[in-house]
């Protein structure tokens, strides 16, 4: 049997789609800039704990944030996020209260991009039509779901679409060109490139390897590029911003949350403020890394 190699030969896509996602990743690309986007579980540890710290974001010099939908199987994450998942349940947190959450942020940010990120399960009990008119009343710009195969999206896209809601798609090191393909073909305002087989908070890949799969897409899309999955430190950040348009972080902002609780999950003083000083790091390293123009 002939091997398929990844990154095989595709056409480039034509870039339509969310104009907050497009306009950012325009700015950033215009500035010369890394992009951070990051990602924390709604209503995580509690709801109005999880709003402050939502609306608090852009302040710190996140470009994008993706928001966690809370549930209780979350198979393609790891051990941390999969705690918080249980903390938001435990908290009240859904996807009708995510939902919420998105819109209370929207009544003092209009511009910073917001993607929902969770699994399927609770937008088809929702009914995807249903979900994708709540979705885009409260200001939704994309979504991951990360357990429906880009095979089987069409049934959420046809409601996603029309309301300019995009369907944010992954590749991963063993996606191969047939499937690279079929992804491009779909995709719209950026490529989410998850740098690692396994779930959230696995072990990081090599800067080598980022940079060669970075170089690989760059070939074959013009599509701006996301790199996530084992992003942890400032160091990792201004790295992966070097290649790609936009780093992700998740599991490790997750993770300070959760060591700024007690044992009885209650908060610690200071847990907010925290987490936005770290935060403000992790911007800082992304904005200010030395960056070539065009393809590293």
């Amino acid at each position: 049997m002939r091997k398929i190699e990844p990154f095989g030969a595709v056409r480039k896509p034509l870039v339509a789609g969310s104009s907050r996602l497009q306009e950012i990743f325009a700015t950033l690309r215009a500035e010369n800039k890394g992009g951070l986007v990051v990602y924390v579980m709604a209503a995580d540890p509690d709801v109005e704990t999880s709003l402050a710290i939502l609306r608090g974001l852009p302040r710190m010099g996140v470009d994008v944030i993706e928001l966690g939908v809370p549930f209780s199987d979350p198979l393609a994450d790891g051990p941390i996020i999969q705690r918080a998942s249980q903390r938001a349940l435990k908290a009240g947190g859904s996807l009708v209260r995510t939902l919420e959450l998105a819109r209370l942020f929207r009544t003092e940010n209009n511009t910073t991009p917001l993607i929902l990120m969770g699994y399927y399960n609770p937008i088809y009990v929702y009914g995807p039509e249903r979900f994708a008119k709540a979705a885009a009343a409260v200001g939704i710009d994309g979504c991951i779901i990360v357990d429906l195969p880009p095979e089987e999206a069409d049934e959420v896209i046809e409601f996603l679409k029309p309301r300019g809601i995009d369907f944010i798609f992954l590749a991963t090191p063993t996606t191969d060109c047939a499937r690279l393909h079929f992804i491009l073909e779909k995709s719209y305002s950026f490529l989410y490139y998850v740098s690692l087989t396994g779930t959230t908070g696995s072990p990081s890949a090599t800067q080598q390897a980022i940079t060669q799969a970075i170089r690989r897409l760059r070939q074959k899309t013009e599509l701006p590029l996301a790199v996530g999955f084992g992003i942890r430190t400032p160091e990792q950040v201004a790295a992966g911003a070097r290649v790609a348009d936009a780093v992700v972080v998740g599991s490790a902002v997750v993770q300070r949350i959760a060591d700024g609780l007690d044992t009885n999950g209650r908060q610690k003083p200071g847990l907010v403020k925290e987490v936005f000083s770290w935060i403000k790091e992790l911007a800082l390293a992304a904005h200010t890394v030395s960056r070539k123009r065009g393809c590293p």
